[in-house]
């Protein structure tokens, strides 16, 4: 089997609820692994909530039900005898807003090995350096590992939020809108960064920009009030979408 046509995540009829409200609507969908899967869509169709269902962040919100699964090749990740921690050392997270630790550039990176039980000052500079070189932030920072995350620019920080997510060897990279906040320039180095990690990892990505969906994605999925109106490669959606919902929204006649 070619490494393209595994698949990594497969949700099947996914619905979730917050209270009576219903967000995501009998969702099947699979993203296979070392590609980029991008969600587009208007505000408030589905996007956030559903990739948050990928690493379990809806747990942590008060009066949320689903039904149907997600599997991470062949696990059911809402199964009872699944472990959070566990599933969230697989599938990191990078959100709109950088959020580094009011701790050093070093301190950020390593604190997930550490939580994980690593204490080695030798294996941790060695993640620490590893996982910075990943993010293509190594050479900005390797001079000033003891100063201050939030030192960094928005962009710098951003890369640093990448690199403390793969500091503990996810499998999944979930990056929610991670360009939103950032300029031009900084946009541009964290899409290199995404073409680069998916050599070793399956990245899923929220954005609001229709351009960024088209450079740096292999597959995109169009949202709509909570459903899955149409899913495929990147270069089909774009070029030749197959509902007039989804040409409707590229063309910018609506959203």
């Amino acid at each position: 089997m070619k490494k393209e046509e595994i698949i990594k995540i497969h949700t099947h009829n996914l619905s979730l609820f917050y209270g009576d409200k219903q967000a995501l609507k009998d969702i099947s969908m699979t993203m296979n692994a070392n590609k980029v899967t991008a969600f587009i869509g208007p505000s408030g169709c589905g996007k956030s909530t559903f990739i948050r269902s990928i690493n379990r962040m809806n747990d942590l919100i008060e009066g949320v039900r689903i039904t149907g699964e997600v599997k991470i090749e062949d696990v059911n990740i809402y199964a009872p005898e699944v472990s959070v921690a566990n599933l969230r050392k697989r599938v990191g997270m990078v959100f709109q807003k950088s959020n580094p630790f009011p701790k050093s550039i070093y301190e950020n990176v390593a604190y997930g090995p550490r939580i994980n039980g690593i204490t080695d000052k030798a294996q941790l500079d060695d993640i620490v350096e590893r996982s910075l070189k990943g993010a293509a932030l190594w050479n900005e920072s390797k001079d000033r590992l003891t100063a201050s995350a939030l030192s960094l620019s928005g962009g710098q920080q951003q890369r640093l939020c990448i690199a403390r997510a793969i500091a503990v060897n996810p499998d999944i990279l979930l990056m929610d809108e991670p360009c939103s906040a950032l300029d031009p320039i900084s946009t541009s180095k964290v899409e290199e960064l995404i073409l680069e990690l998916k050599e070793n990892y399956t990245i899923v990505i929220v954005t609001h920009s229709m351009q960024q969906a088209a450079r740096v994605s292999d597959y995109t999925a169009f949202f709509y009030v909570g459903e899955l109106i149409e899913f495929g490669s990147t270069r089909d959606i774009f070029t030749n979408p197959k509902k007039k919902q989804t040409e409707d929204y590229i063309t910018g006649r609506f959203g």
